[in-house]
């Protein structure tokens, strides 16, 4: 999709890929919802979307061109399985935490999952929600950060240093844990385990990630961020039929 249409925001779909299958094919149950608060990887939720049967492969090729409904940030409430406009960083985590107070005024088990990019931790919003989630012990919320320590304008400790994540969501009335994000095996594993299973606060994931993963020379690079592949880096990652006798 990306290499379709000339566009950025690679790295930071590639640094979420694991995260986003895991949640939608494993963790997910009917009533859950998925909100991806960094908007900018909303290539990669459409191709999970797509894998899961959400929407189809011919919706994903209209990607980012003119009329379609598969921005480059997820619009809101035409595509299943999307339900709020997101990419407009620190909104995703509030809005999850809206709809954990819903359902516990409800008494709806139903879970919400929030992925947010460690850049967006810079934003106000993001720690009223994450006050706000901690004093309501909404358990059924699940903020999951893609902790690839690179943000738009350099590496999040450079930009603002965010020191240890779990310990400040500890410190705001949260479960914590961090399980390496592009290990699949561990973080399906997570939702069986018991800070996962038995707890009555809102946990946060901190999904230890690299920015660009498998993309070639750029993997890991701030310039992964915002510049598209060229030709020949897709060619890398993305070899055509029958190469390599696949």
């Amino acid at each position: 999709m990306y290499r379709n249409v000339n566009a950025g925001h690679v790295g930071c779909s590639l640094s979420a890929a694991e995260i986003l299958t895991v949640v939608k094919f494993s963790w997910f149950q009917p009533g859950d919802e998925l909100i991806l608060s960094k908007g900018h990887a909303a290539a990669a939720l459409y191709s999970v979307l797509a894998e899961y049967g959400d929407i189809h492969d011919t919706d994903c090729a209209t990607f980012y061109q003119e009329g379609t409904l598969y921005a480059a940030h997820p619009p809101p409430g035409k595509i299943p399985g999307i339900r709020f406009a997101t990419g407009s960083l620190g909104h995703g985590l509030s809005l999850g935490s809206g709809l954990a107070l819903a359902n516990k005024l409800d008494d709806d088990n139903a879970r919400i999952y929030v992925v947010c990019s460690d850049g967006e931790m810079n934003e106000g919003s993001t720690w009223e929600a994450v006050l706000f989630a901690g004093h309501h012990k909404f358990a059924n919320l699940v903020c999951i950060v893609d902790r690839n320590q690179i943000q738009g304008f350099g590496r999040t400790e450079d930009v603002i240093s965010l020191g240890d994540l779990g310990a400040k969501f500890r410190q705001f009335g949260w479960d914590a844990v961090e399980v390496p994000g592009h290990d699949v095996d561990a973080l399906s594993e997570l939702y069986t385990s018991e800070i996962c299973r038995s707890r009555n606060k809102p946990l946060a994931i901190i999904c230890n990630t690299i920015k660009g993963y498998g993309y070639c020379e750029l993997e890991n690079t701030v310039a992964c961020h915002y510049l598209p592949m060229t030709e020949e880096q897709y060619s890398k990652m993305v070899p055509p039929p029958g190469a390599n006798g696949v």
